[in-house]
């Protein structure tokens, strides 16, 4: 067995020759796999709409009804270090398809579902279908367009973005009492997605190779060029002293240093996406804002973490994920900060979602420049940010009952300045030997 998922390790050349020119996606494979984010942006948001229906379908208390959606989490979290190994053995159209399969078997489980329990393991098989897609589509959207990888990214869950906000929407116009129809109408669009993995190269590039199809950004503007350095972990332990064992420890100490750090960025600004998420509304109403207004305000927050993801994609092409993160962690904290002044708030948290939207999908581009041969860095870090986004709940819900509803902005501005001090030791931490030169 290797090291290195499929998505991530060159294959051997005898085996899986790979032409310089050859991209892993095609155009109608890369169109598709942006519909499958609409799919699996939809099918999480579905979850909370219906509560009241599986309430009273199934005599269910609160938060017993939110099970569900813990489920699918659950099983995102298993489908994302499941496939994760699989992708050391089996080709990613496989992987792929399989994970749209189980998705949508598990999306026509939970509407059929005659028994609670039951629904729970179907709302489990799919948020593994779920799992996979979301790992193996980001990993792959990392390494296969070229210095374009991160505008990509960005684009792809962009569409994510889309679907939270088609799905609700589709449940308050058909009424939560028919979300049996909705889940099984999305589990049905998952199968025509199946085609077009024939677009799909089945086994991708490693992160290092150079090609022309791995992550090097030759951009000019601290990106990194794969031709010319190695970034991160390579150049700041010294790749001349490889072979000496105490380069060695250094070596991988550097590197369990810098995972630890880009799981801690992921963990926190998963937190506050959930954080401001759930707490806006109940914040600005203590402000004064009356409920429809805040519940506005609130859609307006996911609508621009949406927005700002395409609006980066431009943006991506000219300028480093270091530095996008960096300022999107600044810009975040500032919004945050001016959400405690009432008049502000619900544009603060506006501007909240707008900063927060690239910092995912630009930070794993980043990720496996920055330790290229670590093993399943991708996976860990993936699974970690839906792990956030579990115990955000109960973490903020602790620290809001001790310190009351008010300092909602604050605690949240806290933890975004945490993520801000970790992009900045990021930055420094795996900077190429040529620009500490």
């Amino acid at each position: 067995m290797t090291d290195h998922p499929t998505a991530q390790r060159t294959p051997a050349p005898h085996a899986h020759p790979l032409a310089p020119s050859a991209p892993v996606f095609t155009a109608p494979a890369a169109a598709a796999s942006c519909a499958g984010f609409v799919l699996i942006g939809a099918l999480q948001a579905l979850y909370g709409p219906s509560i009241p229906s599986l309430r009273a379908e199934f005599g269910l208390s609160p938060s017993a009804a939110g099970l569900g959606l813990s489920a699918h989490f659950v099983g995102g979290v298993a489908g994302v270090l499941l496939f994760d190994r699989r992708y050391a053995r089996t080709g990613n159209r496989r992987i792929l398809g399989a994970s749209y399969l189980l998705m949508a078997a598990g999306a026509s489980g939970f509407a059929l579902a005659s028994s609670w329990p039951v629904a729970l393991a179907a709302a489990f098989v799919a948020g593994l279908g779920f799992g996979g897609i979301d790992y193996g589509l980001n990993q792959l959207f990392s390494i296969g367009f070229g210095h374009r990888s991160t505008a990509m990214l960005n684009i792809l869950n962009a569409h994510f973005g889309i679907g939270a906000i088609l799905g609700p929407a589709l449940v308050g116009v058909v009424g939560s009492e028919h979300y049996p129809a909705l889940f099984l109408a999305f589990a049905l669009a998952n199968l025509p997605l199946l085609l077009c993995l024939r677009g799909v190269r089945d086994h991708a590039p490693h992160p290092t190779d150079r090609t022309g199809n791995g992550n090097g950004n030759g951009n000019g503007n601290g990106n990194g060029n794969g031709s010319d350095t190695d970034t991160g972990l390579v150049a700041r332990t010294g790749a001349s002293t490889e072979a000496d064992a105490g380069g060695r420890t250094a070596a991988d100490a550097a590197l369990r240093s810098v995972l630890a750090v880009f799981v801690t960025l992921y963990v926190l600004h998963v937190g506050i996406e959930a954080g401001v998420g759930g707490w806006e509304p109940t914040h600005l109403e203590t402000v004064g804002y009356g409920a429809g207004a805040a519940a506005t305000a609130t859609s307006v927050y996911w609508l621009m973490m949406t927005v700002g993801r395409f609006l980066v994609a431009p943006i991506a092409l000219r300028f480093s994920a270091q530095a996008i993160i960096t300022v999107s962690c600044a810009g975040m904290t500032a919004c945050l900060l001016l959400a405690r002044v009432p008049d502000l708030a619900p544009y603060a948290y506006a501007g909240v979602g707008l900063f927060i939207a690239p910092i995912f999908p630009t930070g794993l581009p980043w990720l496996n420049r920055a330790a290229p041969r670590a093993r399943r860095a991708g996976a860990v870090v993936i699974a970690a940010s839906m792990l956030g986004g579990v115990a955000a709940g109960p973490a903020l819900g602790r620290t809001i009952e001790w310190s009351g509803v008010r300092a909602v902005p604050l605690i949240l501005a806290a933890v975004s300045a945490a993520c801000l001090a970790a992009a900045l030791w990021l930055t420094r931490a795996t900077r190429t030997r040529r620009t500490s030169a």
